[in-house]
């Protein structure tokens, strides 16, 4: 029960106000007055004479002008439209006391961070955001305003707005601050912050065991300054984790320069990576390479082994000192690279049959990473379908839609021959034709992609007779021990040894799905 009391400003009003509350032994839950003569009471709910009767006595009090019944007290209401506004904001908005705690989120938060209200409020900032350093900002070590962050895999910029009180003395306390947190996909007008060196692998996102090491072991490589080689099917992130090696390497402020060894004519490449003398080429002025431009950086260095013998050459002498030659010049050019390589081949086999300068691949293959394909992690697939969901719901401005029940569970099936790539792909499409707030299974169309996929592994003949056996046996046992998950029930599907079994995934190096 909630009173509105009309009055005059006489002394010792409030006090009889009270006193008839108390003789009836009404309970004061809180009290709020209004200069220009209003005292609100908030009480328990009394029965319906018992409220009349405490009606007709607050009128006969002297001065008393009216009193009636309200359902918000003055700040209920305040705070409950301030509340009811900042829900309806599409940016998730935080509110921080001075501890670090969150004491106030609204819906757009509570989606981007999968939480209830009741599960954030009283969680410190930096349990959600590592990366941030409230404490610093709070305490006046930096005046940034705006502070790059990565959520779940994606790039967002957060914006403080402190929050200050003034006493009566008209000093001015710091109170609250308020965190707004906008996406870069439909903010693009922000520049994005220099990253520092402890970033760079946010933006992986995945729970399986080989996610896990593969992200373990990267971070450790990342910081060595040697060659960098990484080994992944198309799709799989090999330039991207090269970037986020470089992010996390004492070079992550100095350039990131990328040159694709398999798109362009060697002369080009040549000139693109070692630069040319003045006059070469019609231009009077000379060009520096990729290698100068990057000078104290990284570059990195695509499918690699589609790189030409006499480009490997180079490279070589380039790995051996720093030094190199611009195309045209005689005297050498003095660099520090550190050089990242991807490639979708097996260098080891290019060069053990002679494609690919074997000398070389003893000077890349100091550090090595192995991006495991999708198909043998499926228990990435629900991060990375959130992940992408999420993106391209941004870009499209579109509500994030809700989740077909086993949605997860047939995408996990799929074999997924474009990995990352391609789920990024078919989850734009799947997208651009949704019907409703539910993403379905038959949105990805995965019944024409699966047919495809059986009809191309029938017409694969490239290699010896033997070649193509052990591919398609490969193949057979592979998709098989996703639903025979162990050596002993493959072999009883099969009808064949346990032994021979083992020996087979061994040899194919078949393993169980994390």
């Amino acid at each position: 029960m909630r009173l509105e009391v009309f009055c005059e400003d006489r002394l010792g009003l409030t006090r009889e106000l009270l006193d008839i509350l108390a003789s009836r032994n009404i309970d004061l839950r809180g009290i709020e007055i209004d200069v220009i003569g209003i005292i609100y009471l908030n009480c328990p709910d009394i029965d319906f004479d018992t409220f009349r009767e405490l009606m007709a006595e607050i009128r006969r009090i002297p001065g008393v002008k009216d009193v009636r019944k309200i359902q918000f007290m003055p700040i209920e209401r305040h705070n409950t439209e301030l509340v009811s506004l900042v829900n309806q904001l599409s940016d998730p908005v935080l509110s921080i006391d001075t501890k670090g705690a969150i004491d106030m989120a609204n819906f757009a938060a509570q989606s981007l961070f999968a939480k209830t209200e009741s599960e954030l409020l009283g969680m410190p900032i930096s349990a959600l955001m590592p990366a941030v350093k409230f404490s610093a900002w709070s305490n006046g070590e930096t005046l940034r305003q705006h502070e790059q962050v990565v959520i779940d895999g994606l790039d967002y910029q957060v914006e403080w707005t402190p929050v200050y009180i003034q006493d009566d003395a008209k000093e001015s306390t710091l109170a609250s601050t308020v965190v707004t947190i906008k996406s870069t996909q439909t903010h693009p007008s922000f520049q994005p912050l220099p990253e520092m060196n402890e970033l760079g692998f946010e933006h992986f996102v995945g729970l399986s065991n080989r996610h896990k090491a593969l992200m373990t072991q990267a971070k450790k490589l990342a910081v060595l300054d040697k060659p960098l080689l990484i080994e992944g099917e198309t799709g799989t992130g090999k330039e991207m984790l090269a970037r986020a090696c470089h992010q996390r390497s004492h070079r992550a402020e100095k350039p990131f320069l990328v040159l694709s060894c398999a798109s362009m004519p060697d002369d080009v490449a040549e000139t693109e990576l070692f630069g040319h003398a003045p006059g070469s080429f019609n231009h009077q002025q000379g060009s520096k390479g990729i290698f100068e431009q990057a000078n104290g950086g990284t570059v990195f260095l695509d499918e690699i082994g589609e790189m030409s013998a006499h480009l490997q050459v180079k490279l070589l002498r380039l790995l051996q000192d720093g030094q190199f030659r611009r195309v045209g010049e005689e005297h050498e050019v003095q660099v520090d690279v550190r050089i990242i390589a991807s490639t979708r081949h097996s260098l080891a086999q290019l060069a053990e049959v002679g494609s690919f300068r074997e000398d070389l691949f003893y000077r890349l293959n100091v550090l090595t990473l192995l991006i495991p394909p999708l198909r043998q992690r499926p228990n990435d697939i629900g991060p990375l379908l959130d992940l992408f969901v999420t993106k391209h719901c941004q870009q499209l401005g579109m509500r994030k839609p809700h989740l077909e029940t086993n949605l997860i569970e047939a995408l996990g099936g799929y074999h997924w021959p474009g990995n990352m790539r391609q789920l990024d792909n078919m989850v734009l499409r799947a997208l651009t034709e949704l019907d409703g707030d539910t993403l379905t299974i038959a949105a990805f169309h995965l019944n024409q992609l699966q047919a495809g996929k059986e009809q191309n592994a029938t017409v694969n003949l490239d290699g010896t007779l033997d070649e193509i056996m052990k591919s398609y046996e490969a193949m057979v046992l592979e998709r098989l021990f996703q639903s025979f998950p162990s050596s002993r029930k493959l072999a009883k599907r099969l009808d064949v040894s346990h032994t021979s079994i083992a020996n087979k995934l061994r040899e194919y190096d078949i393993r169980k799905n994390d």
